[in-house]
């Protein structure tokens, strides 16, 4: 952020991003009071507020449910290396911090397509001695060209066990792109013993609510796809089930009591490979 000579603020974009169009992790960035975001992304995010007035809370309940995931796979389920896809604008802790406090070995590999994410995550992402944490700036979209990213091959080993987390990117993805192909792919590049872990919005709790932060979100010309349970169980395939399954965002595995689940339209759930 620039000052002009009158004082009034002027947004300036690093290299390679458009000011004018929304992106879904400097909204998201909004959403969880940080500074990385421009006018059009607090614009997008002000509005689907005003559809979801909790979008703030729901946020937070992904970050949270990001932690308490990636503590239980490295604890209990004994994941040592994570493929973070859709990592957004770093907000401490991140995933390779809160798996590196256990294992200072763990490896993380992030990947994004906002160049405001790379800017940051050089800066912020730094690894402890032991492990390794790495960016990658791609697109989901092409999932095989990811996997053979030179950067992911060298900090990931593909016959051991890895984390891959979908944290809120599959919205993004409308149903012609076939979102299930694409993380059927992912799913089958990961060796045994590996887990997957995903949430995703939905109408299911309070549709009104919802189906207007989509229209928000398609208004501003960005992708934003609500889906159901059984829509958002079909991305784990044939893996099994973590407890306690496919639950709203704030039940999986809560460190304390949720009074009202259902707060946060999301689901959310953690799935191994056979």
């Amino acid at each position: 952020m620039q000052q002009s000579s009158d004082a009034s603020p002027v947004e300036v974009a690093p290299a390679g991003v458009n000011a004018n169009v929304p992106h879904s992790a400097r909204i998201y960035d909004y959403w969880l009071g940080g500074k990385d975001n421009f006018a059009v992304d607090r614009a997008v995010g002000e509005a689907m507020i005003q559809a979801i007035p909790g979008m703030r809370y729901m946020a937070g309940e992904n970050r949270r449910f990001v932690h308490r995931a990636a503590r239980d796979l490295v604890e209990t389920e004994g994941i040592r290396q994570f493929l973070d896809i859709g990592t957004g604008i770093p907000t401490r802790p991140n995933l390779h911090e809160i798996a590196q406090r256990i294992v200072p070995e763990a490896r993380v590999v992030y990947v994004d397509n906002d160049p405001i994410v790379l800017v940051h995550a050089r800066a912020l992402m730094v690894s402890t001695a032991q492990g390794r944490s790495a960016y990658i700036s791609a697109d989901i979209r092409d999932p095989r060209s990811l996997l053979t990213e030179s950067i992911l091959v060298d900090t990931l080993d593909l016959t051991k066990p890895v984390g891959l987390t979908l944290i809120a990117i599959l919205m993004l993805l409308s149903d012609a792109d076939d979102p299930w192909h694409i993380v059927a792919t992912l799913r089958d590049a990961m060796p045994s013993g590996s887990c997957l872990a995903i949430t995703h919005p939905t109408a299911d709790f309070a549709p009104a609510e919802m189906n207007q932060a989509v229209a928000a979100a398609t208004g501003a010309g960005m992708t934003l796809v609500a889906r159901t349970k059984d829509d958002v169980q079909r991305f784990f395939g044939d893996w099994q089930m973590l407890g306690p399954g496919l639950v709203p965002v704030s039940a999986w595995r809560p460190d304390e009591p949720v009074e009202n689940p259902e707060a946060a339209y999301y689901w959310a759930g953690v799935a191994r490979k056979p």
